[in-house]
């Protein structure tokens, strides 16, 4: 049986709808978010990123040394109206970044994000009261000393216990970082501003984190890993690993 010409032209008049956008499409998307971050999306992939930690609205996440909030904004979009992000810098990071966190947290702005500044060793969180706590590209300024800098040493082992006793049960960890030569340990923070992914793991996991999985989407093979991050030769272009860890 032949279609008639009016069902064809209903046919063709009919709409396309695209499948809703999720929270974090709709973040990353969000036209408030200026130029400069929307051209870090393009080497930091904060969409794949989030979905790989599983960032959902409602949740509470900790944004830890935040600084100028790139992240902190992403994930505020995401958590929206019934959730918060705490973001946290200590002094140091507050005082480096402070011209671009004015910019982002004007007044009115993210009215779900809660701004901490906080000594890193100690963190003061509320305890069970965090889903994910987040550490993009900041966890070896945890093993980074440079006092003449303004940077003075850290407690690692009270940074990280602050963080599990923020986390609710079960909660997570999210670390983004430069990875550094296998065999190398803390040292090579405070030269090159890295950390080689299996020691962080073995810091991690031995103060009781279990680590779950980890995504490759940032990965450089044909990054020496011998440079400073800063270096115009790789600056933006380092071999960083994500992991995902889970408090027991």
């Amino acid at each position: 049986m032949k279609t008639s010409l009016l069902s064809c032209l209903l046919l063709i008049s009919l709409p396309v709808f695209a499948a809703d956008p999720t929270p974090i499409e709709k973040s990353v998307a969000s036209p408030e978010r200026t130029a400069a971050d929307r051209e870090r999306d393009q080497r930091d992939k904060p969409a794949e990123v989030m979905a790989f930690a599983g960032v959902k609205p409602g949740m509470v996440v900790a944004d830890i040394f935040a600084a100028g909030g790139y992240y902190t904004e992403l994930l505020a979009g995401v958590v929206g109206p019934e959730g918060k992000v705490i973001a946290i810098n200590n002094v140091p990071y507050a005082t480096y970044s402070k011209d671009d966190a004015k910019a982002r947290f004007t007044e009115g702005r993210l009215k779900n994000v809660e701004r901490r500044i906080v000594e890193a060793s100690y963190m003061d969180i509320a305890p069970k009261s965090v889903d994910l706590a987040v550490i993009v590209m900041a966890y070896h300024d945890t093993y980074w000393i440079d006092e003449k800098e303004g940077w003075p040493a850290i407690n690692t082992d009270g940074f990280i216990e602050s963080i599990k006793r923020m986390l609710k049960p079960g909660g997570k960890l999210l670390i983004v970082d430069h990875n550094a030569a296998p065999g190398t340990g803390k040292e090579i923070a405070g030269k090159l501003h890295r950390l080689n992914e299996e020691w962080a793991k073995k810091s991690l996991t031995s103060h009781g984190f279990v680590f779950e999985k980890s995504y490759d989407g940032l990965r450089n093979p044909n990054d020496q890993l011998d440079k400073m991050v800063y270096d115009p030769a790789v600056k933006g272009k380092t071999d960083r690993y994500v992991h995902l860890y889970r408090l027991k």
